[in-house]
């Protein structure tokens, strides 16, 4: 079975994987969060991904860059959104705790994937 190129990037696929970790931990916040800040973070984690295959998808080196640039502002949106979380008590501080280094992977991935866009322009 042929698979479109952004499967093949690791960034991608750790943006994935943070995307459904994400969904895991929303389905415990209050039902009154339902369409504030779950439904904002659900939104901010799945942009995520999205733009990683949006930009992979695209021809220009530019536009490539520009949608990991939003990929990483997005990251850095959910890992805001779930600090303020763990403050209202809706995740535990283990939750964040063990949810953070896959943000750290994920960034670090984003970052080396721009990085390596960035030489070849």
């Amino acid at each position: 079975m042929e698979i479109y190129q952004f499967e093949r990037l690791v960034a991608w696929q750790k943006a994935k994987e943070l995307v459904i970790a994400i969904y895991q931990l929303v389905k415990n916040f209050p039902q009154y969060e339902q369409f504030a800040l779950c439904s904002q973070l659900r939104r901010a984690a799945i942009s995520v991904p999205s733009n990683i295959a949006e930009g992979a998808g695209r021809i220009s080196v530019k536009e490539k860059i520009h949608f990991l640039e939003i990929s990483y502002g997005s990251l850095m949106e959910a890992y805001c959104q779930l600090q303020i979380a763990a403050e209202l008590c809706y995740i535990s501080a283990d939750d964040l705790k063990e949810i953070k280094p896959l943000f750290f992977e994920t960034s670090r991935l984003i970052s080396g994937l721009r990085n390596s866009y960035i030489s070849k322009l």
